[in-house]
């Protein structure tokens, strides 16, 4: 057995959900193209998975970029999806093939238009959709009419235009938040055209939610809430992107964690500490905003309520004291518990070595048969 924590992937789960998105994405009649966005599971034999089965990638980064091209993704399926990027990483990833960029300031337009020339461009424009679970707030994107007037200057720097493009936020839980900004995007759209400029896709981002421990939106409500809304409010020959991450990889990983101790604090509340936190893994357990589910051995005994917490010396380190955690109440060191539904931001928001505890390892099933 693996030492404790690591974390196991299963490519063919991963293969089963994007075939289930795509499926619900073509019963319109629209093209609606899947982008996955690398961040939430870099992992080559992942890559390698989604690339076979036509998947495109979002890049925030010239290593993501390299680790797609080495999966074997050609250039051109790559989009550089992270409007903050220095002009060494543009003119990389131009010279490694990337022709789609995305942006949403004039600053990073101008350095696309010098180190990428004639690349096609995405400008993030900041939706009125609700908040979701874990919001963006104002760190990316620009106003609507800001948009509207950047993607008609990158016309004008010899830039082919893509289109609008918005993220209603990770893990969202309002099918409703697709439809208003694929509505903002549609007027984008048809300002555009009336400046004799076409547009080719409206990227509508990720966010698509998965269900952790509590219930959300099936995927089919939302493809169709995004599809009637593309058909009410832009041209019929515009695609449409969708760029998930969590949608695709989260429920194909599960976490082997361990008992570390457990302890009753001076207020009378349980804490179990396992090997895994904050820092090396569990990072979206932050303001405990993803509920994961654990399961354990002892499952089947008593249980009670427990502040869930990580290895570390630091304070923060706890991934729940707000959230409603049963745990058999016969848990102790040593016995194993496995953390459901961490496919997804858990391999990649793992830590160097803080407090000198190793990074997540991941084992991928079937890998070893390669």
């Amino acid at each position: 057995m693996p030492e404790s924590p690591y974390l196991v992937l299963d490519p063919e789960r991963v293969r089963e959900n994007y075939r289930a998105l795509d499926s619900v994405l073509s019963r319109a009649g629209r093209r609606a193209r899947i982008r996955f966005a690398v961040k939430a599971c870099p992992v080559p034999q992942i890559v390698s998975v989604l690339a076979a089965e036509g998947a495109e990638f979002d890049v925030a980064s010239v290593g993501e970029i390299g680790l797609c091209l080495a999966a074997g993704v050609p250039a051109a399926r790559l989009c550089y999806g992270n409007p903050i990027k220095k002009a060494a990483d543009i003119a990389r990833a131009h010279e490694l093939g990337v022709r789609r960029f995305a942006f949403d300031t004039e600053d990073d337009l101008a350095r696309i238009a010098q180190h990428a020339p004639g690349a096609q461009v995405e400008c993030r424009f900041l939706a009125d959709a609700p908040e979701s679970r874990t919001p963006f707030g104002m760190k990316f994107g620009c106003a609507p009419g800001e948009a509207l007037r950047l993607l008609a200057r990158a016309a004008d720097l010899g830039l082919a235009v893509g289109g609008p493009c918005f993220h209603v936020g990770s893990q969202q839980l309002d099918p409703q938040a697709w439809r208003i900004g694929i509505e903002q995007a549609g007027a984008i759209v048809a300002a555009l055209a009336d400046k004799g400029i076409g547009v080719a896709v409206v990227n509508i981002g990720g966010g698509l939610p998965v269900s952790y421990a509590d219930p959300v939106p099936p995927l089919e409500t939302i493809a169709q809430t995004s599809l009637a809304a593309a058909a009410q409010f832009l041209p019929a020959a515009t695609d449409l992107v969708v760029e998930p991450g969590r949608a695709l990889v989260a429920t194909a990983g599960v976490i082997h964690a361990e008992v570390v101790g457990v302890r009753t604090a001076p207020d009378g509340r349980r804490w179990v500490y396992l090997d895994i936190g904050r820092y090396n893994g569990m990072a979206e357990t932050e303001n405990e905003y993803i509920a994961y589910r654990f399961t354990t051995d002892r499952d089947g005994d008593p249980v009670d309520e427990a502040v869930v917490a990580g290895p570390t010396c630091d304070g923060d380190d706890v991934l729940y004291q707000r959230t409603r955690v049963l745990l058999p109440t016969t848990l102790r060191a040593g016995d194993q518990v496995r953390v459901l539904g961490t496919g997804a931001y858990t391999a990649s928001y793992s830590s160097v070595s803080f407090n000198g505890f190793p990074p997540l390892t991941v084992h991928v099933l079937g890998a070893e048969r390669e």
